[in-house]
């Protein structure tokens, strides 16, 4: 997503989250940039749309479907063929010809070992045969070993079968569902062998992973209850893990977003899991909670008023990247809804830890940090001082000279926001710590939604000096190369730009008044309007 299409002085969640400022200004604003007549709502679901790429990354690095690889049973059963780890795909229907006949039989024996090999099969780290195995009609069979409860060893393997098949694909998701394995798995949930309820919270997993749709038809058949059952004091680290990480997904996906009722549910047992000293543990606690800051403010409101914002501050600390990467989106999410839940975050420390981020050796880190600092930005003028008075100038012009572009995207967000909601002192703080030269120095990158973006707001902070005090501004730009940028940009091959920077130049650099430039901007190209706000401006 390019910075172009996201409007000044928004607060901006994670694949979410356009949010105007305080309720005073917020009309005042919206009649002012781009965003003119568009009402908030419309400007969050724009925001949903467009971020999709920008957090996919996120997306990879908590997987949805876990397929099981390894069992946890001894693995030296007899194989079926000589050649059974081969790759020859006329061994495999050869080898799933004989999984048919020993599953279809009515020996015990043969069942478990049709079943064990086919579990084999598809715990293959390369090309397991997801496809064939279900074309070979043998759904119905599985699902009914599910419920032999006399018969542990063939309910295992079934249940190994059936959740690695539902870690594919949706269509393959969608045959486990519809041969009525979800309340097979629920009713194993509460089996007193631990590796089978184990897998039957994996396999519910994979379920809850596909979407929405499976999700909510799992939260209707009252997963919750069932998996929260299951954690105690007593409960093993390793089946704490895989409920945490069946919980999150039942805490994820939008459109819709889970129930309100289901979050309620949830969240009592989150806090407690928050609290945990398994890395796991709270790396996927971290995600449900990521997932469920992601909406509106309403359902932010409900997690902030659990009281798990200090402790998620904490969690910003750890040196771990699949703990901190999480906590630190949730933070983002949080502090990018009112500025009374900004506030909350404020007060719990975010600010103290937010410059060590920004220093962080990955750049990922680093982007997230400076969203959540763009976010913050977006808020009054009085937490614009909260972040001044914490040092945060500093490593936010650092990122905008040396970071990767996704970064330097993210603090150019941060600084249209300064400019559009801070005093004139805080501007002229912003500008004497060095930002109007690294912005100008970004005028030269290729990306045309960028350098769009990057006039608008040189166009704002132009608005911030007043009629009176334009000259002093034009005198540093001009001193720092920028009248030499804007002037080679009306050379450039795409139209909007050039004309964009012409207006610039005829609106600050010339002695003729622009009263006819307009108030609006497509996605195409940023225009700009007079103000008649007086500040003043002292370098």
């Amino acid at each position: 997503m390019s910075c172009a299409e996201r409007s000044c002085h928004e607060k901006v969640g994670t694949m979410s989250a356009v949010k105007m400022p305080t309720k005073n200004v917020t009309e005042d604003r919206l009649n002012k940039f781009k965003n003119k007549g568009k009402q908030p709502s419309k400007l969050r679901e724009r925001r949903v749309a467009k971020s999709v790429e920008l957090r996919k990354a996120a997306k990879n690095e908590n997987l949805l479907k876990r397929r099981n690889i390894s069992s946890t049973l001894p693995d030296d059963e007899p194989k079926l063929s000589p050649e059974f780890n081969s790759d020859n795909h006329e061994v495999i229907l050869s080898t799933i010809e004989e999984i048919v006949g020993h599953v279809n039989s009515d020996c015990k024996e043969r069942q478990i070992k049709g079943c064990q090999a086919a579990r084999k099969l598809l715990s293959r780290e390369r090309n397991p045969p997801l496809k064939e195995i279900v074309a070979a009609g043998l759904l119905s069979r599985f699902v009914e070993f599910l419920g032999r409860d006399d018969e542990p060893m063939v309910q295992f393997e079934a249940a190994c079968v059936l959740s690695n098949i539902a870690s594919g694909t949706s269509l393959h998701t969608q045959q486990v569902v519809e041969h009525g394995a979800v309340p097979a798995f629920i009713a194993l949930l509460t089996s007193p062998l631990l590796h089978i309820s184990e897998q039957a919270v994996w396999a519910l997993g994979n379920i809850a992973g596909d979407g929405p749709v499976y999700r909510d038809a799992l939260i209707d058949c009252n997963i919750i209850p069932a998996l929260l059952s299951r954690i105690t004091t007593d409960t093993p680290v390793g089946h704490l893990c895989n409920l945490t990480w069946t919980l999150s997904n039942l805490c994820r996906h939008k459109n819709p977003f889970p129930p309100l009722n289901a979050v309620q549910q949830v969240l009592p047992s989150l806090v407690q899991l928050l609290h945990m000293s398994n890395k796991d543990v709270l790396s996927n606690a971290c995600w449900a909670v990521s997932y469920l800051t992601a909406g509106a403010n309403e359902r932010i409101d409900i997690v902030v008023k659990t009281g798990i914002v200090p402790r998620l501050v904490d969690l910003l600390d750890y040196e771990e990247l699949t703990v901190l990467t999480p906590a630190l989106h949730a933070m983002g999410n949080i502090v990018s809804g009112s500025d009374l839940q900004t506030q909350v975050a404020i007060d719990a420390g975010l600010l103290s830890a937010l410059p060590n981020l920004m220093r962080h050796r990955k750049g990922s880190i680093q982007k997230d940090a400076a969203w959540a600092v763009s976010n913050i930005a977006a808020g009054p003028a009085r937490q614009i001082q909260q972040l001044l008075n914490c040092g945060l100038l500093p490593p936010l012009i650092d990122l905008l000279r040396n970071g990767n572009f996704k970064t330097q995207c993210e603090v150019l967000w941060a600084v249209a926001n300064f400019c559009t909601g801070g005093t004139v002192e805080q501007v002229v703080q912003l500008i004497q710590s060095g930002c109007l030269d690294a912005v100008l120095n970004l005028l030269t990158v290729k990306d045309s939604n960028t350098v769009l973006f990057i006039m608008y707001t040189l166009n704002n902070l132009f608005m911030a000096a007043g009629t009176g005090d334009t000259e002093k501004l034009c005198l540093l730009f001009v001193k720092l190369g920028g009248l030499e940028k804007l002037e080679q940009l009306q050379n450039h091959e795409i139209a909007t730009v050039s004309c964009t920077a012409q207006a610039l130049i005829e609106k600050f650099f010339t002695d003729d008044d622009a009263e006819c430039l307009p108030t609006e901007a497509t996605d195409a190209v940023f225009v700009f309007k007079a103000t008649d706000v007086q500040k003043t401006f002292e370098f």
